[in-house]
C-alpha cells in the first residue's frame, strides 16, 4: 500500500469504563483482505452500541476489530487485488462491524455506498447504521408500505430521525415518542405526523386517539421490557411489532391470546452480527431504492453535533445524557 502510513490514530480502549477510556492511541493501519477496500476515514458516526461496547456490554462480533465505530465516510485509498472494479479515489460511506473510530478502516466492498455531491462527509458518515437498521426492520420485517401509520419510539434518536425521514419519502404516517416537549417539537419539525411526550402522556391512549381507535400497522421498538405489551395495544389487527434494542429491559410478559386473536406478528433483529453477504445484499437494495433520493438531496440525516476524534469522550457523554436530536459524528 504505497504512500499509506503504517500506523494510525485510533480509539481502542484497553478496558471497559466511562467516556474517559476513549483516548487516542496508535494502531497498525489495517490491510484489506479478500473482497475488501481500505477507507481513509473523514468522519465516523457515533451509535448507542458504541456506548454499550465501551461499558463492556457488547463485545464485537468474531473477526471485527476491537476499535469501536459502526459507520464511516471517507475515501477509498487501497483495495484487495481480487476486486474487479477499481474503487480507489472514490468518496464512500460504509457500514462496519467495528473499527470506525480510526484514521483507516478495512471493510467488505459490498458494504460500501458512494457519497453523492448532495452529501457532506459528515452527513454521509451519519447514514449507514440507521439507514440499514430502519430499512431492514421497518420496511422489510414490518412490511411498512405507503399509507401505513407506524409508531417509532425515540423520535429524536438517530434511528427515530431516520425513520421519520424515510417515512416522509415513502408515504408513511410516522408517530413518535420522545421525552420532552422540545424533542416532540423537533420531531414534528423533521416530519413526524405526531409526537407524544411519553413522560406526560400515555402513548397507548394517544395512539388510539390519533388513529381513531384503529391502531398502527407497525411499531419499531428499541425499549423492550414493559413497553412490549403496551406496544401491542397500539397495533391494529394484523399489526407487526419489531424489536431492535432492549434499553428498558430484556424480558416482557405479553397476552398470547391477543396475539392469536388479532393475528399480530412479533419479530426483531440485530444488524451487527449479520455476515457481509447479508449486509451487501441490503446495500444493493438501498442503492436501488433509497440512494436516488439521497442523490437528489431529499434524504439527509439530522446532525446533532460533531466532535474531533480526540473529543470522543464528550461525544459519548452527550449521547448518554440523551439531549441530542439526530446523529453525533466524530471528525478526523
Amino acid at each position: 500500500m504505497d504512500g499509506i502510513a503504517k500506523t494510525m490514530r485510533a480509539i481502542d480502549p484497553a478496558a471497559p469504563g466511562g467516556p474517559e477510556v476513549l483516548c487516542v492511541v496508535d494502531r497498525p493501519v489495517p490491510v484489506p483482505g479478500p473482497g475488501e477496500v481500505l477507507i481513509r476515514v473523514a468522519a465516523a458516526g457515533v451509535n448507542r452500541p458504541d456506548v454499550l461496547q465501551r461499558k463492556g456490554g457488547y463485545a464485537p462480533p468474531p473477526g471485527a476489530p476491537s476499535i469501536p465505530g459502526l459507520e464511516v465516510a471517507g475515501t477509498v485509498v487501497a483495495q484487495h487485488d481480487d476486486l474487479a472494479i477499481d474503487m480507489t479515489g472514490q468518496p464512500v460511506c460504509a457500514l462496519l462491524g467495528g473499527g470506525g473510530y480510526a484514521e483507516y478502516v478495512a471493510v467488505a466492498a459490498g458494504q460500501v455506498l458512494p457519497v453523492p455531491e448532495a452529501l457532506s462527509m459528515i452527513e454521509a458518515a451519519a447514514i449507514p447504521e440507521t439507514l440499514f437498521t430502519v430499512w431492514t426492520n421497518l420496511f422489510e420485517r414490518a412490511y411498512a408500505t405507503e399509507g401505513d401509520t407506524v409508531l417509532v419510539h425515540g423520535g429524536t434518536s438517530g434511528i427515530g430521525t431516520m425513520a421519520i425521514a424515510l417515512g416522509t419519502i415513502f408515504g408513511l404516517r410516522v408517530i413518535v415518542t420522545a421525552g420532552s416537549d422540545e424533542k416532540c417539537a423537533a420531531s414534528r419539525g423533521l416530519g413526524a405526523a405526531h409526537a407524544i411526550n411519553y413522560k406526560t402522556e400515555d402513548f397507548v391512549a394517544r395512539v388510539a386517539e390519533i388513529t381513531d381507535g384503529k391502531g398502527c400497522a407497525a411499531v419499531l421498538d428499541m425499549v423492550g421490557g414493559d413497553y412490549v405489551p403496551r406496544n401491542l395495544q397500539c397495533l391494529a389487527d394484523d399489526g407487526r411489532h419489531v424489536s431492535i434494542a432492549v434499553q428498558g429491559g430484556l424480558m416482557a410478559t405479553i397476552p398470547i391470546f391477543e396475539v392469536m386473536r388479532r393475528r399480530l406478528t412479533l419479530t426483531g433483529s440485530t444488524l451487527r452480527p449479520r455476515d457481509a453477504a447479508f449486509k451487501s445484499m441490503v446495500a444493493d437494495e438501498l442503492h436501488r431504492m433509497v440512494w436516488p433520493h439521497v442523490e437528489a438531496g431529499r434524504l439527509k440525516p439530522a446532525i446533532d453535533r460533531t466532535y474531533p476524534l480526540e473529543e470522543a469522550p464528550a461525544a459519548h457523554a452527550r449521547m448518554e445524557a440523551g439531549d441530542h436530536v439526530g446523529k453525533i459524528v466524530l471528525t478526523l
